[in-house]
């Protein structure tokens, strides 16, 4: 878990001790060594030679996937009768200012040099190394466990018990509850998607630890290191786990449309389509390890309150990530005209979310049932109370689905019947997702004009005249848990508008 990206950080070029939290490493010349510490931090052990040359030994091994060219091996350390007391992993120092973390900072900060690589085409590399990576993973039931709800709420579980007995954890308990409780809550309804990830293969033998620290863009390719060696448990696991890591840490530095691209690139090369939600929530995992992380280090050292400070921003960006990650059934509702399709569809593209309308699942769904006739009459035909529940109905078996899948969904219906607000509570709650429930709403003089005016054009699969509109009025129940909008305030043509809308009055917005 520490290599000379960590050292780098530290100095120039020139010879260098560097401590880390588990290791020493000395850099001198165009090589690095690196001696582990005896010590136990509970998931690591490192108090015997025995385990400190076995961890050596792996670390070479393992990261000569990615970087052949930058371990060298593993050298011995004998005392004065010539037992072995120690060993050592021999690397090839690699350029401090080639690191993706020192060019990262240094385009921030606009110190950056005109022979720096592309930063895009750089990162695009990596994800193309790391699916390479991950195509050639073995597959076996040990690692196929590691990716299932169990195993991953075991993950979080761990991790939070350790960072609770730590002093940052002591002095924040607000931030770890909040960890464990959006944490638990997703994967409590992800059973499906997590075993549904496991049978296409998306579980794997990956990195790890996927830092910028530890990626190099050197001029014929990345060289990408320090992969975790300790437990290969701990670096088992989701595709999507492994390239998040770097995601969340590129998303820390500020370079959110490096980690944009990062992983909009392991998708195009891996076909992988898992939902946002997923990815976030493996960001807000990674997050909270390296919490975890540093605040070790701050209690290793006498004057660790950066460290100390530094955790409690990781925690706090794992709460982001996890609210990001938050799978949301979300009704738009209201009378005819009122705008709710107009601003269901920028709604859905600010979640990510998948987009369901009842006008356009009408016809399908009753021609496959027989149900209703041409009339479109506001208590018969196809708007009789047989016919608007077998639509209600498919729509929200579909968005059931699309819940435990780890989609969020915008079903855009009327919603005026209480008792169909309920069905959907229901299937919220079933799916363990946040239900959100918006009012669109518009002066009656607005209402009739949308009406008439989308009846002249023919241009929305919408139905309803204003003769619907009228009888919706008539006994219009109240919606006192909806957020209401008034849509011609508030421009749901705008998708902008509708982002900044949703930011405001629904939180953390998905970016993965």
């Amino acid at each position: 878990m520490d290599t000379p990206a960590d050292a780098d950080r530290a100095t120039d070029d020139g010879p260098a001790v560097v401590e880390t939290h588990s290791a020493l490493i000395v850099l001198y010349g165009d090589e690095a060594h690196k001696v582990r510490k005896r010590i136990d931090l509970g998931f690591l052990d490192n108090t015997s030679v025995g385990a400190r040359a076995e961890q050596s030994r792996r670390e070479v091994e393992l990261n000569s996937r990615l970087a052949p060219d930058v371990y060298d091996g593993v050298l011995e350390v004998r005392g004065p009768d010539g037992e072995v007391i120690d060993h050592v992993v021999r690397m090839r120092r690699l350029p401090s200012r080639r690191s993706l973390e020192s060019l990262v900072r240094s385009r921030a900060s606009g110190t950056g040099h005109a022979d720096d690589p592309d930063l895009v085409v750089g990162v695009r590399e990596v994800a193309r190394q790391l699916d390479h990576l991950h195509a050639a993973s073995p597959r076996s039931e040990e690692i196929d466990a590691v990716g299932t709800a169990d195993a991953v709420a075991g993950l979080w579980r761990e991790s939070i018990g350790h960072l609770r007995r730590l002093s940052v954890g002591e002095d924040a308990p607000e931030i770890v509850d909040d960890v464990e409780w959006l944490a638990g809550e997703y994967l409590r309804g992800r059973e499906r998607l997590l075993r549904a990830r496991v049978e296409a293969g998306r579980v794997v033998d990956g990195h790890g630890d996927l830092l910028a620290a530890d990626v190099y863009l050197e001029d014929d390719g990345p060289r990408v290191i320090d992969c975790l060696e300790f437990d290969d448990r701990l670096r088992f696991g989701d595709a999507m786990l492994d390239a998040g890591f770097l995601a969340m840490d590129l998303d820390r530095m500020g370079a959110r449309d490096l980690a944009e691209a990062f992983l909009g690139a392991y998708r195009d090369f891996s076909g992988d389509d898992a939902p946002s939600s997923l990815v976030h929530h493996y960001i807000g995992y990674r997050a909270l390890v390296r919490s975890k992380v540093t605040a070790i280090r701050a209690e290793q050292s006498a004057s660790g309150g950066a460290d100390a400070r530094h955790a409690l921003e990781l925690a706090d960006r794992a709460v982001d990530a996890l609210l990001r990650a938050r799978v949301r059934l979300v009704l738009v509702g209201g009378v005819s005209g009122s705008g709710k399709s107009t601003l269901a569809a920028p709604v859905a593209v600010a979640l990510g979310a998948e987009l369901l309308r009842s006008d356009e699942l009408r016809s399908d769904v009753l021609a496959e049932t027989g149900t209703g006739d041409a009339g479109v009459g506001p208590a018969g035909g196809r708007y009789s109370e047989e016919a608007v529940s077998a639509v209600y109905a498919r729509m929200l078996a579909r968005a059931g689905e699309l819940l435990a899948l780890g989609h969020s969904v915008v079903l855009d219906a009327t919603w005026l019947d209480p008792r169909r607000r309920a069905e959907a509570e229901t299937v919220a709650a079933d799916a363990h997702a946040e239900l959100v429930e918006i009012s669109s709403t518009a002066p009656h003089g607005e209402l009739v004009r949308r009406i008439e005016e989308r009846g002249r054009t023919g241009t929305d699969p919408s139905e309803a005249t204003v003769a619907v509109l009228n009888s919706q009025l008539v006994d219009l129940a109240p919606w006192p848990d909806a957020i209401e909008v008034d849509t011609t305030e508030l421009d749901p043509r705008s998708t902008d508008a509708v982002r900044g809308w949703a930011e405001r009055n629904l939180g953390p917005l998905p970016w993965a």
